[in-house]
């Protein structure tokens, strides 16, 4: 068995030192860096302040050796794609959404609207709504009366009113009164 603290820590884009800050009690960058390495032995009490750390289940830290793991190798910016020097593990949907609060909803695309395609997964994590300031110019989804929903960018919120711009062309903005979430998209699944 090895550990993915490493993977993990880098995927949510945090340093050595924000996990040490983030656990409880805090800790050294240095500690956290022999923890991932190998250096240090991983104990169960680790496992679980690490684990608490990054917002995902204990279990996730640990993988078998034998197991085969999905590689990023490259990333794509504008000048085109550059290797990386070393691969490190891509990491499933599941292991990105663990997080304290309510379970991602997830979006499924049937028709071609705006930028989504058909067969595209949109992974929400639900806001309450007085955060709604910290979603503006993200794609959104909104629960309406009667069972409905209603998707878009969200562009206005005023007093209990959130605006959305839906992602079709020419459509008009859908005005939702007092929702009970707002569910911010983070991750989109494209299959190709």
């Amino acid at each position: 068995m090895s550990n993915r603290i490493r993977d993990i820590r880098k995927a949510k884009g945090l340093t050595l030192a924000d996990l040490a800050a983030a656990c409880d009690p805090p800790t050294t960058a240095q500690t956290i860096g022999r923890l991932e390495t190998g250096m240090r032995q991983l104990s169960l009490t680790w496992m679980n302040r690490i684990a608490a750390a990054l917002q995902i289940d204990p279990a996730s830290l640990m993988r078998a050796d034998a197991a085969a793991t999905a590689q990023i190798v490259a990333e794509l910016g504008a000048g085109g794609p550059d290797a990386l020097t070393a691969p490190r593990e891509a990491l499933l949907p599941s292991d990105l959404a663990s997080e304290d609060g309510p379970a991602p909803l997830v979006l499924a695309v049937t028709e071609s609207v705006g930028e989504y395609r058909p067969g595209d997964l949109l992974w929400l994590r639900p806001l309450d709504p007085d955060h709604a300031q910290s979603a503006i110019n993200r794609d959104c989804l909104l629960p309406r009366p009667g069972g409905r929903f209603a998707f878009g960018r969200l562009i206005d919120r005023r007093g209990t009113l959130v605006g959305l711009l839906p992602p079709g062309a020419g459509q008009k903005q859908v005005v939702v009164d007092n929702p009970a979430w707002i569910a911010v998209a983070f991750m989109l699944v494209r299959p190709l």
